[in-house]
């Protein structure tokens, strides 16, 4: 069993146990280094940052409920049934505790003492951060003595004095409310589909813990609630609903050791797709970790040795890979630990060595143990990483057609590919252009210097349906990786990359949007890295060409156009729908699509995996129900649709 030290209902928490690490002073002038940025990503970490106090405070066992509001005029409210931030003198401040916690950068229970033994947060940095953010900022405390204290502050600064404005009635937490400062975020409008996305995700790692959201901003109020006992267990299925289960109670299994805790659960699908979450502290590593790698190398080694034991796997037969043995795999990994260190260009990617042995040893013993008590299920396991091993050996040949012979030579190039004669990856760009007659008309428009061109015939295959050996013996997807140059799955090297950017340019109709989805999919499953790395774009070609007098104007999309008519009159004006890249001459495909000075182009982005992969599986998956239901929601989105 567990150290009895390690994470529970432990430690006090009182004034003395609030640390004080450096001040506030560059929060206002440098806000991008504390929250990200000050985009509407930045804005909303304001929210995650308050309700991290919350979660740590149900991670130290003493809160299961925790409330957030958007109230009118974008007022955040979050409430939570926690001990409530100490109100004490800080012993060496003088301050109420409360006060040093809002207005000391590094300043809480977490830093030091005994306050917390884990806690999540953005990597620490606080609610005095939201209080140096906002235009003000309100603290109201139901602590252990019996009375409501509250405090004001004012963008960083104590407004007021702590005071008594009440009695608790025998409850205790925190309630914080706050308005985001519009000197310092390009907008203060908070998205609530955004905020029920993470709120979702820490209810499921946070088993048992009651997560409501309300928006009171609407004339018709919307409120979710998020409370999952099932835990990482419920996660796992949620991630799967859309799919087709092999067996349908995930493997699950908790451990806890001087090291820290760990949970993880598994259920595969009949897909072909891995899809591994991982998170340390609550915190999403996207970038993986130690925590990662014991899995992943526990996983490969226990199956190998059921199937050696079981005699599936042979004397003479090669051991499965971690790719046959992840196919189809959907997997949620969290640890808990006193001391995360985060590296990575994006610092979620977990650093603690010792956590790598920990998952191994503690995920290899309750696998192994599950593998013999559930033959079936380890028969579909180890059957489903065979029929993938086979499909990996018959691919070995299609993947060296799609590797270039000499990397400063054209020698293994597609035919079809226009390639420019540049080879500085910090300029040279590659469009991938729908129909031959479009591809003719862009490289007779382009700049040969550094814009290359490959058309494509058709719609390429759906690889959301389709192994790794059948998307290798497609023409259309060989031309695309081998133009790249990366490689793909394993053999990803983004070293290897020949254009710093790769341009989808389609149709602006039906079936140009497919083409576009189908490359995004094959980009987004097996080229992960050229999104997350910011190398795939997406071109804007006009939708209408307006002529009045002398003048030509092209437009982009419908309230541009409703724009341009009311400048110009709408008398004797010749308007123009495009509806293909083939209607336009080379010289307007390069003034609107491909000049760099002019274009538009739209820069393809990953800001969650999960709804990401949710979204890929709805969009291009076999359940046609999923879809049907997604179009039905989504349809009042759409803004130009060609029937």
């Amino acid at each position: 069993m567990a150290d009895e030290n390690i994470i529970q209902k432990r430690g006090s928490y009182e004034a003395e146990n609030i640390q004080v690490l450096e001040g506030l002073e560059a929060v206002r002038k440098r806000p991008g280094m504390y929250i990200g940025s000050t985009s509407i990503d930045g804005l909303h970490h304001l929210v995650y940052e308050v309700v991290d106090n919350s979660i740590d405070e149900a991670m130290a066992g003493y809160c299961d409920q925790i409330e957030v509001i958007i109230a009118e005029d974008n007022i955040i409210i979050v409430k939570d049934n926690g001990r409530g931030i100490p109100v004490e003198l800080h012993p060496k401040l003088k301050k109420p505790a409360v006060e040093v916690v809002l207005t000391v950068l590094h300043a809480g229970g977490k830093f030091g003492g005994e306050g917390y033994k884990v806690s999540g947060g953005l990597h620490g940095v606080g609610v005095s951060v939201v209080n140096a953010l906002s235009e003000w900022l309100v603290v109201e405390v139901n602590w252990k003595d019996g009375n409501v204290y509250r405090q004001r502050f004012s963008r960083g600064v104590a407004a007021s004095d702590l005071e008594v404005v009440g009695k608790t009635n025998g409850k205790t937490g925190t309630t914080i409310s706050f308005k985001a400062d519009e000197e310092i975020f390009d907008t203060t409008v908070f998205k609530y589909n955004t905020l029920i996305k993470r709120l979702r995700e820490l209810a499921f790692l946070n088993k048992g813990v009651k997560i409501i959201i309300r928006d009171e901003r609407e004339e018709e109020r919307r409120e979710k609630e998020y409370c999952y006992e099932g835990g990482i267990i419920s996660f796992v299925k949620y991630l799967n609903r859309k799919k087709d289960p092999l067996f349908n109670e995930p493997f699950y299994f908790e451990e806890e050791s001087e090291e820290g805790e760990v949970e993880i659960a598994i259920q595969y699908n009949d897909g072909f797709i891995e899809n591994i979450f991982t998170f340390a502290n609550n915190i999403n590593t996207h970038e993986g970790g130690t925590h990662l790698s014991g899995f992943k190398s526990a996983l490969t080694r226990t199956i190998n040795d059921y199937a050696r034991n079981k005699g599936i796997l042979k004397e003479g037969d090669d051991n499965f890979t971690g790719e046959d043995i992840r196919e189809g795999i959907t997997s949620i990994v969290s640890v808990k630990l006193a001391e995360p260190q985060f590296e990575g260009q994006t610092k979620t990617k977990l650093g603690n060595s010792e956590m790598r042995g920990f998952v191994d040893s503690a995920f290899s013993k309750y696998f192994s143990i599950f593998l013999e008590e559930n033959p079936k299920v380890a028969k579909i396991i180890t059957e489903k990483a065979f029929n993938a091993s086979r499909a990996r050996k018959a691919a070995k040949k299609a993947r060296e057609l799609t590797r270039r012979k000499n990397a400063l030579t054209n020698t293994a190039l597609p035919g079809k590919l226009a390639d420019c004669s540049s080879r500085d990856t910090t300029k040279t760009e590659m469009y991938i252009v729908e129909g031959e007659s479009a591809g003719g008309s862009a490289k007779q428009g382009r700049d040969r210097k550094f814009q290359a061109i490959l058309p494509l015939r058709g719609k390429i295959l759906n690889v959301e349906k389709s192994r790794i050996n059948k998307i290798l013996n497609n023409e259309e997807i060989r031309s695309l990786i081998t133009a790249i140059g990366t490689g793909i799955g394993d053999e990803f090297d983004i070293n290897k990359i020949r254009y710093g950017k790769i341009i989808i340019m389609t149709d602006a109709d039906v079936d140009g949007a497919h083409i576009r989805t189908l490359l995004l999919t094959f980009f987004y499953r097996y080229m992960r890295n050229l999104i997350e790395e910011g190398y795939v774009y997406i071109a804007q070609p006009p939708l209408y060409k307006v002529k009045k007098g002398r003048r030509e104007d092209y437009v982009y999309n419908d309230k541009a156009l409703l724009d341009l008519l009311e400048e110009i009159g709408r008398d004797r004006v010749s308007l123009q729908r495009y509806k293909g890249l083939g209607e336009m001459n080379p010289d307007q495909l390069w003034d609107t699509t491909m000049d760099p000075e002019e274009r538009i182009t739209l820069q393809v982005q990953v800001e969650d995996a999960i709804i990401a992969d949710e979204t890929f599986t709805i969009l291009m998956g076999d359940k046609v129900e999923p879809r049907r239901e997604f179009i039905l929601s989504h349809g009042h989105e759409v803004e130009n649709l060609d029937v």
